[in-house]
């Protein structure tokens, strides 16, 4: 199974804010620090805003900040909300439909891969904060205000 980019940018956006708690982050920020796309992550920024996991303000001073504590974000919640689809295969449209049970195998086996994103939050994801604070900071675009002296632990 593989996640899309918007699944994988939301969880880079939302992982960026548990490490830089204090601050605001804004667009330009996070796609200049990570060299992602500003239309597509302000698209998934939007997205995690109506799911509830981020608070938006705009104009001067905006940005986006973690709607909840991390411990209180599941990662399961986080690719529910951002994934579109998560069947592995298509069966609805399949000849063999009828006498295969391959749609029940896969569903099982995505029922599963959920419930084990539900076991862990986002401060699970970002329990070595002071080595994504240092990671971070080391991107070739680092974002300003981020140094190894202000960086959570």
């Amino acid at each position: 199974m593989q996640l899309t980019r918007h699944t994988d940018y939301a969880l880079r956006v939302l992982l960026h804010l548990v490490v830089v708690p204090t601050s605001r982050a804004t667009i330009p920020e996070i796609a200049e620090a990570y060299g992602l796309s500003r239309n597509h992550l302000m698209k998934v920024v939007h997205h995690l805003a109506q799911g509830g996991f981020l608070e938006t303000q705009r104009g001067r001073g905006g940005g986006f900040t973690l709607a909840r504590p991390p411990e209180d974000i599941s990662v399961g919640a986080v690719v529910r909300h951002s994934e579109p689809d998560m069947k592995m295969a298509d069966c609805a449209h399949c000849a063999i439909r009828p006498a295969c049970g391959l749609s029940g195998i896969l569903a099982e086996a995505t029922n599963a891969f959920l419930a084990i994103l539900d076991g862990y939050s986002l401060a699970d994801a970002a329990r070595d904060r002071s080595g994504l604070a240092r990671l971070i900071a080391a991107l070739p675009a680092s974002v300003s205000g981020l140094s190894e002296t202000c960086a959570p632990s």
